[in-house]
C-alpha cells in the first residue's frame, strides 16, 4: 500500500468515526508479548497457552500446537504458529479447531452497536499457511442481556499459495439487526466481542452464509471451511492483525513494547523472580499452617484474578516449606492479596516465597 493511499484511507477511516491512534482494538496484534513463554504447547479447550491474548480450541480426534516463531513477514519481527501433531483426515459434525482472541466490551462502545450509527469495521492480518484453501473468520458478538443476541458473521478468505506470507482484508459490515438493540454491546469488562480463525469445522458449525450476520450460535464458518487438520504437514502462522472503525484497512499500527505488554496485563501477570530461591515477596505466618502475603499488580487488572503459586515455596528464617494450596486471591486497589496454606510455620513471624525453578514463580489470570 502506498503512503499516499494509506492517508487516503485513514483519513476516511476517522471520518467514518475511527481515530489516527490507538484504533486497533486487537491487542498484541504483531505477537510480540508471549508472558506464559514462547514454545510449543498443545491446544486446547479455550486455554491461553503461549502468545498473549490469543487463545485456542481443539476439538477433533487430532492435535495442534500453538508458540510464538520468529517467522513474520516484512515489517514484523514474531508471529504465532501452529502446527498439526495429529492429523485428523475427517472431522466429525461436532468438532472444531479454532485460534480466538477476545476483546473486551468496554473498548468497543466506540462501535455504537444497537444504534442507527453502528460504524462498518476493518480487519487486517497477515497468514501464511502450507495447507491453501478456503478460511474462515467469524466475528462473534457476544452479550445477550436484556433484548440483545449473541450474534456470529463468516467470513471467507483464501490462502493462495503455500508458505508465502499473504495480507487479507476483511470488511465487517452492521446490518439491520446489529443496528437494533438486539445489537447492542454492554459497557462492561466482559467479552465484547471475540474474533475467530477457524483451522476446521465439523458440519455443525459450516451452516453459516458468507459475510452475512446471524444469530444462530452454531455459524461459525461456512461450508466452503478447509479442513486444515488433515495432515501433521499443516502449519497455519499469524501476526499483523488489526481491527478498526472504517472500511478501508489502513497500514498495522505499530506501538511500543511497553504499551503492548501493559495492555496484556490488564488480563495476565507472571512474575519470574530469577530462578530456584529467589525471593519475590515478604509476607508473614497469620497461623501455623497459613502465610499471607501481597503483590502489587503491574497495571490494574480488568477483574479478580486467579493466582498459580505452584512454583513457589515459604522460607521461614532457615526452615523450607512447600505450599500445598492458594485461597483467598483477591484484586483491590493495584493490589493481590492471597493466602498460601502449608504446615509447620511459627505464627506471627515474618517469612519469604521463594521461586522453586527456572520459569514464572507465580501468574496472575483475569482473561476474558
Amino acid at each position: 500500500m502506498s503512503k499516499a493511499a494509506d492517508l487516503a484511507n485513514l483519513i476516511g477511516n476517522i471520518n467514518a468515526g475511527g481515530g489516527g491512534v490507538n484504533r486497533n482494538v486487537i491487542i498484541n496484534g504483531a505477537m510480540n508479548v508471549a508472558q506464559r513463554g514462547t514454545s510449543a504447547v498443545a491446544a486446547a479447550s479455550g486455554n491461553y497457552t503461549t502468545v498473549d491474548r490469543y487463545a485456542s480450541y481443539e476439538s477433533t480426534d487430532g492435535a495442534y500446537t500453538v508458540e510464538q516463531s520468529t517467522d513474520a513477514p516484512t515489517g514484523f519481527s514474531k508471529s504465532l504458529k501452529a502446527q498439526v501433531t495429529t492429523a485428523d483426515t475427517s472431522i466429525a459434525s461436532g468438532q472444531y479447531a479454532q485460534l480466538v482472541q477476545r476483546i473486551e466490551a468496554q473498548n468497543l462502545q466506540h462501535l455504537d452497536y444497537g444504534l442507527s450509527t453502528a460504524k462498518t469495521l476493518a480487519l487486517s492480518f497477515f497468514v501464511k499457511s502450507s495447507k491453501t484453501g478456503t478460511y474462515c473468520i467469524t466475528a462473534y458478538k457476544d452479550d445477550a442481556t436484556g433484548s440483545a443476541s449473541t450474534m456470529l458473521f463468516p467470513k471467507e478468505f483464501s490462502i493462495s499459495s503455500a508458505n508465502t506470507w499473504e495480507k487479507k482484508t476483511i470488511t465487517i459490515e452492521p446490518d439491520s439487526q446489529i443496528k437494533s438493540a438486539t445489537g447492542v454491546i454492554d459497557d462492561d469488562n466482559g467479552s465484547g466481542m471475540q474474533i475467530f480463525w477457524n483451522l476446521a469445522q465439523g458440519s455443525t458449525y459450516t451452516g453459516g452464509t458468507d459475510g452475512t450476520w446471524s444469530t444462530n450460535t452454531a455459524h461459525y464458518a461456512t461450508t466452503n471451511q478447509v479442513n486444515w487438520m488433515d495432515s501433521t504437514s499443516n502449519n497455519f502462522y499469524l501476526t499483523g492483525v488489526q481491527l478498526e472503525v472504517g472500511q478501508n484497512p489502513t497500514s498495522f499500527e505499530h506501538e511500543p513494547i511497553d504499551v503492548t505488554l501493559a495492555k496484556c496485563q490488564r488480563y495476565f501477570q507472571a512474575y519470574d523472580g530469577g530462578g530456584a530461591g529467589a525471593k519475590f515477596a515478604t509476607g508473614f505466618a497469620t497461623s501455623t499452617t497459613v502465610a499471607q502475603y501481597s503483590i502489587g499488580q503491574q497495571v490494574g487488572m480488568r477483574a479478580n484474578a486467579t493466582v498459580d503459586a505452584s512454583n513457589v515455596k515459604i522460607w521461614d528464617v532457615a526452615n523450607e516449606y512447600t505450599i500445598s494450596s492458594v485461597t483467598g486471591a483477591t484484586s483491590y486497589d493495584g493490589e493481590v492479596t492471597f493466602q498460601a496454606t502449608g504446615s509447620g510455620l511459627t505464627q506471627y513471624r515474618s517469612c519469604s516465597f521463594r521461586q522453586q525453578a527456572s520459569g514464572n514463580a507465580i501468574t496472575i489470570d483475569a482473561e476474558l
